[in-house]
C-alpha cells in the first residue's frame, strides 16, 4: 500500500473562473447630485445647470463614476444625461446609482467580451470567495453564460463546491 498523496483536485479536467481575475483598476466615484438641488430636493433648472457648468469634470478623469441623488428628490432622465454629457470626455464609465450598480454594469462589459471557448465541455468551478467587490449579478451572468457550453458548473472551491448544473 502506497503511502503517497494523490491531489485529485490538481490531477482533475476542474476548470475554475475566478471573477476576481477580471475585477478592472480603477477609481469609483460616487457623485452625489442633492446638493446642486434646491434644499437638497427640488430641482430648479437654472440653478442645476448653473451648478453643473460651474463643476470640475477633470478631477473624473480616468475614473468609474456612479451618478446618485442622496435624498428622495425626483430627478428628471435630462438632469442625468446633461452629467453624462458632462463626463463624457473624462471617466472610463458613468452610469446612474449606486457602487453596486456600477460595478454590475462594469462587469456586464467584462463578461460580454469573454472568450469563453476554453470552457467548452468542461466541469468549471465558478470561485466565489473574493476580496474585491465582484457584484452578485456578475455571478448571475457568468453563469448564463456558461451554461450552453459547459459540461458542469459549481460554486465555491474544488475542495468544497456547489452543484449548479450538469449537462444531460
Amino acid at each position: 500500500m502506497s503511502d503517497e498523496i494523490i491531489n485529485r483536485v490538481a490531477n482533475s479536467k476542474l476548470v475554475t473562473l475566478d471573477l476576481e481575475d477580471y475585477y478592472p483598476s480603477g477609481e469609483r466615484i460616487l457623485l452625489d447630485i442633492s446638493k446642486w438641488l434646491f434644499e437638497s430636493i427640488v430641482l430648479r433648472e437654472k440653478d442645476f445647470r448653473t451648478h453643473v457648468k460651474a463643476h470640475n469634470w477633470e478631477q473624473y478623469q480616468e475614473k468609474y463614476v456612479a451618478v446618485y441623488c442622496s435624498t428622495d428628490a425626483i430627478i428628471p432622465a435630462w438632469a442625468y444625461m446633461l452629467i453624462s454629457f458632462e463626463l463624457q470626455p473624462y471617466s472610463k464609465l458613468t452610469v446612474v446609482g449606486n457602487l453596486e450598480t456600477l460595478e454590475t454594469v462594469i462587469y456586464r462589459d467584462i463578461i460580454d467580451q469573454l472568450d469563453i471557448s476554453d470552457f467548452q465541455d468542461k466541469p468549471v468551478i465558478i470561485k466565489g470567495c473574493s476580496k474585491k467587490p465582484v457584484p452578485l449579478n456578475a455571478y448571475n451572468m457568468i453563469s448564463s453564460k456558461l451554461k450552453p457550453i459547459a459540461k458542469s458548473v459549481m460554486f465555491g472551491e474544488a475542495c468544497s463546491n456547489v452543484p449548479l448544473f450538469k449537462r444531460k
